[in-house]
């Protein structure tokens, strides 16, 4: 293919995917599609509900908590315009969908509903967590806790686990919506009328995600390791409240802690 006929195949395809989006009518982009007008017309009709439909169940799947508080009907409204804003670059749409809790965010209809911007975060963490690599196994390198200075120590936490910390009862929001209890939501109720947040802490039990409600000083511990920080960095950002042996107990228990790395410029023999 000529470097000509390929820019113009390229700009066909362009033509074509802003249609599909509804960027551009298909009377603007009729000369560019191979088939005649009105069966283009029908066509570009077709696949724009077949997206629409794909976007819904797609973002459904992701985001099972933001569809059962925005309803069948809103949140299919929902899908269609996040579709156009930001419709998937990637082939496997699973991996789409990382921009919709700023979309829920920034949008003015929603506003009334403050919480769903974190929820859509909670939910996309946890799709995230069950889509990661598998763990290797019991975490290695614990000796290094005592005999390396904080200061050369790293703490790699398990694949997929996640730290969403919110204004909003997020943890019981979610939690509320995978019961069935008849009460489920009189947690949901209390919660918000204390004013509480939660920071909400996900990760992989086997292949499922599970999500827990961590205190302040955890979350705060958490954050710094999930940024790569040092041991030492992250037991300061918390102060003389955490008490990190409970916590790396805990952190076994439940497979969140995946090696103790040591920095290599600390390593014998290693220069700077």
């Amino acid at each position: 293919m000529s470097g000509a006929t390929w820019q113009t195949e390229a700009l066909r395809q362009q033509m074509l995917v802003r249609a599909l989006w509804g960027d551009a009518p298909p009377a603007v982009v009729g000369g560019w599609l191979r088939e005649a007008p009105p069966r283009a017309a029908r066509g570009l009709q077709v696949y724009q509900a077949n997206a629409g439909a794909l976007a819904e169940r797609a973002l459904a799947a992701a985001f099972p908590t933001v569809w059962q508080l925005a309803g069948e009907t809103a949140f299919a409204a929902l899908a269609r315009a996040f579709w156009r804003a930001d419709a998937p670059l990637l082939g496997d749409i699973a991996q789409w969908g990382a921009a919709l809790p700023a979309f829920i965010g920034a949008a003015p209809q929603l506003a009334a509903e403050p919480y769903l911007a974190d929820v859509a975060r909670l939910d996309w963490a946890v799709h995230c967590a069950e889509q990661a690599a598998d763990g290797s196994g019991p975490a290695t390198g614990l000796e290094r806790l005592g005999d390396t200075d904080p200061a050369h120590l790293r703490l790699q936490l398990a694949p997929g686990t996640a730290l969403v910390s919110s204004a909003h009862p997020v943890v019981t929001i979610w939690q509320a919506h995978r019961s069935d209890a008849v009460d489920r939501f009189e947690a949901v109720r209390a919660a918000f009328g204390r004013g509480a947040g939660e920071h909400a802490l996900v990760h992989r039990i086997g292949f499922k995600a599970v999500v827990s409600a961590v205190t302040e000083a955890e979350a705060s511990f958490m954050q710094a390791l999930i940024e790569d920080r040092s041991l030492e960095h992250a037991l300061a950002a918390v102060g003389a409240d955490f008490a990190f042996e409970p916590w790396l107990l805990a952190a076994l228990q439940q497979g969140w802690l995946a090696a103790v790395d040591v920095d290599q410029l600390s390593q014998p023999g290693s220069t700077a």
